[in-house]
């Protein structure tokens, strides 16, 4: 299997490089990793441009799996063929492991104290505000660029799942033909 040769090598990242980013992600992550996520591959590092990793992000939710997961392994095949693949997971998953298992008998022991609830508590708040400002940031290039479908296609997608109510996977099955039969119209 050949290696995806897609961004130049001077911004290609090595296998160390890989691993690294993700496990510092992993751990940056309370509570959800997409924001470290994309802070670390579009902002600072600048591995890749905003489009290319709401693409990659939007083929790892399409997936089976947990998101993350998915474009950890989409990541790192792009950029490192199927070893880039297993540092990425390999950075994702090893930390956060390690951390929750000492975390969970921490818990076994002292799970029951009040105060440990408050705490988390504010941390889930947290999270679900990096959660807002990541959607944001990964929906502006829709709504900034000259009309295109993906803010309708959003919109019914949001209406369909959080207002209807409608499963999932029966709004992926009709959004997504309508979304690939814009794209190809419009090319």
């Amino acid at each position: 299997m050949s290696e995806p040769a897609i961004t130049p090598a001077a911004s290609r990242p090595s296998l160390t490089e890989l691993f690294r980013a993700f496990a510092i992600v992993s751990v940056s992550g309370f509570g959800g990793a997409l924001p470290w996520a994309r802070r670390m591959i579009v902002e600072q590092k600048r591995w890749m441009t905003t489009e290319e990793f709401n693409e990659a992000f939007a083929l790892s939710q399409f997936l089976p799996g947990p998101n993350l997961v998915n474009f950890a392994v989409v990541f790192g095949l792009r950029f490192g063929g199927w070893r880039g693949a297993l540092v990425s997971l390999a950075g994702l998953m090893g930390p956060p492991l390690a951390i929750i298992i000492v975390m969970a008998a921490l818990y076994a022991r002292f799970g029951d104290m009040e105060m440990l609830g408050r705490i988390l508590a504010g941390v889930s708040a947290a999270a679900a505000g990096l959660l807002i400002a990541v959607v944001t940031k990964m929906i502006a290039p829709l709504f900034l660029k000259r009309w295109n479908s993906g803010p309708p296609i959003a919109i019914a997608a949001f209406f369909g799942v959080a207002i209807m109510h409608w499963p999932l996977p029966w709004v992926f099955a009709v959004l997504a033909p309508i979304s690939v039969a814009f794209a190809w119209y419009k090319r």
